[in-house]
């Protein structure tokens, strides 16, 4: 199956999610406003006939683009990541983006989500995702079975719209389950209500102490906003806000 949509516009998110056989499925979002995530991962269930969303390839299996115009130059900017496991797929994420020789640069892997063995162990559950189907589908809209956010979510106001180009970094110590629940709580987070192309990083302090150093870690986890300036930061759990309208609020607000 073999789905290339149109070149994409000038400025767009796009995201793209590999199976361990070789399949993909990928979106070009130029409003992002929708929590692509979890639709490709849904995208997948419906096409290989899966018993549930393969979530378990979030996020290692993933490469996320963001292309800009900067408002400054009005030069076109953009950041391409990919995650070790697909970054062997490059010629086919340009293809997939229109890009002539996009830059992808390799993410950061957390164990807890890349490790080759634990990925290995959803092999029985699902084996499908093992084969290569010769599948590349673009998905343009929410699968119809994708199941509704938690309504605190769902009915969050959309913040205002803002320059493009956020940069987020996320301080971790180690990985656990609570490390892994934060993380997948924050990218449902970003992708819900960010209207803008975001870039998020991954830090564990324990391997890299200098860049922990560099930004004054203190305490894990801290998510800072790196760009655009002001800097913001927030220390602890993100399920500690009661109110996510005021997260949300502190992790795009571009002015005091």
């Amino acid at each position: 199956m073999n789905s290339l949509g149109l070149s994409p516009p000038q400025a767009f998110k796009g995201i793209a999610l590999f199976t361990p056989g070789g399949d993909v499925t990928y979106c070009i979002d130029t409003q992002k406003q929708a929590h692509w995530h979890l639709h490709l991962c849904a995208a997948l269930q419906e096409l290989l006939n899966l018993a549930e969303p393969p979530h378990f390839l979030l996020p290692c299996y993933t490469a996320t683009l963001d292309v800009w115009t900067d408002i400054y130059t009005q030069q076109s900017r953009q950041c391409a990541e990919a995650y070790p496991p697909v970054l062997k797929y490059r010629p086919l994420l340009n293809a997939l983006f229109s890009l002539d020789e996009a830059d992808w640069q390799p993410v950061f892997r957390p164990e807890e989500f890349c490790n080759p063995l634990v990925i290995e162990s959803y092999r029985p559950k699902f084996p499908t995702l093992w084969n290569n189907h010769n599948l590349i589908f673009r998905v343009e809209t929410a699968p119809s079975h994708l199941a509704r956010l938690p309504a605190n979510l769902s009915q969050m106001k959309a913040p205002p719209p803002r320059p493009p180009g956020f940069v987020f970094r996320l301080y971790i110590a180690g990985q656990d389950n609570q490390t892994a629940a934060i993380l997948g709580n924050l990218y449902q987070l970003l992708d819900q209500t960010m209207h803008d192309p975001y870039t998020l990083r991954v830090v564990d302090v324990n391997k890299h102490p200098e860049q922990a150093e560099t930004d004054q870690i203190s305490a894990t986890p801290t998510l800072i906003r790196v760009w655009p300036l002001p800097i913001k930061r927030i220390v602890g759990s993100l399920n500690a806000f009661s109110n996510l309208d005021n997260l949300v609020q502190i992790l795009t607000q571009t002015r005091e």
